[in-house]
């Protein structure tokens, strides 16, 4: 499947700004199962500067530097992304004992993984619900993985909301309501009190029409003898190839597509414009 993303963010500014640098995570990681044909990257003012990093996790980020003063920022991405079919449970887990939580992580990979095994956000209530979803699947780690995926997506209610922190995953528990941004940080936190090492994923979805004009949160886990497989919370299933990835992080705040700031006494608004197109 070839998928065509047009991502556009613009700025207006009630009066001339002087811009600082500006980071971008609009650039798609490539996978095994995912090839980059097309890219390009347009900004209006004109950056004096642009600089293209790997960051500290592995993914692609862009610098933007400015010198002259604007009253508007436009940042328009435009991706051709080719996207194969696969099974997405075609591994195995190995060590065999890793069939079943909670396991233990090599001392080496555990040391690799440390970050993505951070326990900030499990509570009590947290882990009592990953326990009660992780019983059910009989504390088969696969099994619980996807019932984890399919539980949030059936007994939660979605909301749209595009600006603001996303909720902590005690509360999206609670509430039993939130965007992708939340599922995913309740998923991640489920999975960390298992011992799972799990990170937030930002990128784009194809075939939902509630998430074709929208930046996609979903998690990825890290499985010995599978490395980094992806599960969609919003979608109650495996990541296959109706997603297109941009960045990982441990962090889920990290991976906004734009982020920077001005100098000068202004307001600002922002508006987005954001396609999926499936070419075939």
């Amino acid at each position: 499947m070839k998928l065509r993303v047009s991502h556009e963010l613009r700025y207006v500014y009630s009066s001339a700004v002087s811009l600082d640098p500006h980071t971008l995570y609009l650039y798609p990681k490539i996978y095994p199962h995912q090839r980059l044909n097309r890219y390009s990257l347009n900004v209006d003012p004109q950056p004096s500067k642009l600089v293209n990093n790997i960051d500290i996790e592995g993914n692609i980020q862009q610098v933007i530097y400015f010198n002259q003063p604007t009253d508007s920022l436009v940042v328009r991405a435009e991706m051709e992304v080719e996207s194969d079919l696969y099974n997405a449970y075609d591994f195995f887990l190995f060590p065999f004992e890793t069939q079943r939580i909670p396991f233990q992580y090599s001392e080496a990979d555990r040391k690799l993984l440390e970050p993505y095994l951070e326990r900030t956000a499990v509570t009590t209530l947290v882990e009592q619900y990953a326990r009660q979803i992780a019983a059910e699947a009989k504390w088969q780690t696969v099994p619980f993985l996807s019932h984890l995926a399919t539980t949030i997506r059936n007994n939660f209610v979605y909301e749209v909301r595009d600006v603001g922190p996303a909720t902590s995953a005690e509360m999206t528990l609670i509430s039993r309501k939130g965007s992708c941004r939340d599922y995913s940080v309740l998923y991640i936190a489920a999975c960390r009190s298992l011992g799972i090492a799990a990170r937030f994923v930002s990128g784009y979805l194809y075939g939902d029409p509630m998430q074709e004009h929208e930046l996609h949160a979903w998690v990825e886990v890290y499985l010995p003898g599978a490395g980094w497989r992806g599960f969609d919370p919003t979608e109650g299933s495996v990541v296959i190839n109706h997603h297109v990835f941009l960045a990982a992080s441990f962090f889920h705040d990290r991976l906004a597509p734009l982020a920077g700031s001005f100098r000068g006494q202004a307001r600002s608004t922002m508006t987005v414009a954001l396609s999926i197109t499936g070419l075939e």
